[in-house]
């Protein structure tokens, strides 16, 4: 049992850290202006990371909207199922070519820090 709680503590440890790395790259990001995010990868990441984060509570905000209290009318859940079903493969296209796309700055940086280290 005592290695199960070791276990849960280190996993617990490890997303704590995530999470105040991510909510220190978010505050790091808010400050930076467009163009500031050419002077370096570390500033391209905390940009982005202020980015998503606002996207984030944006959509934070219509998911609550959507949920305003409005009695459903005949059809409109299958509806409301179906723009959600939408808006889900939407954000799912978007995610992997936003996931692509850091894939790509990535080997590019490395193969810059390659070059350098030459």
């Amino acid at each position: 049992m005592r290695d199960v709680l070791r276990f849960l503590a280190a996993w617990a440890l490890v997303h704590e850290s995530a999470d105040e790395g991510w909510r220190a790259a978010v505050t790091r990001g808010a400050g930076l202006s467009p163009g500031d995010l050419e002077r370096g990868p570390d500033d391209f990441v905390d940009g982005l990371a202020a980015l998503v984060d606002a996207e984030k509570e944006r959509l934070k905000r219509d998911l609550a909207a959507d949920g305003g209290g409005v009695a459903p009318t005949e059809g409109a859940s299958d509806r409301r199922d179906a723009d959600l079903t939408a808006a889900l493969e939407a954000v799912r296209f978007d995610l992997a070519e936003l996931r692509g796309r850091i894939e790509s700055l990535q080997t590019s940086v490395d193969a810059l820090h390659a070059e350098r280290d030459d």
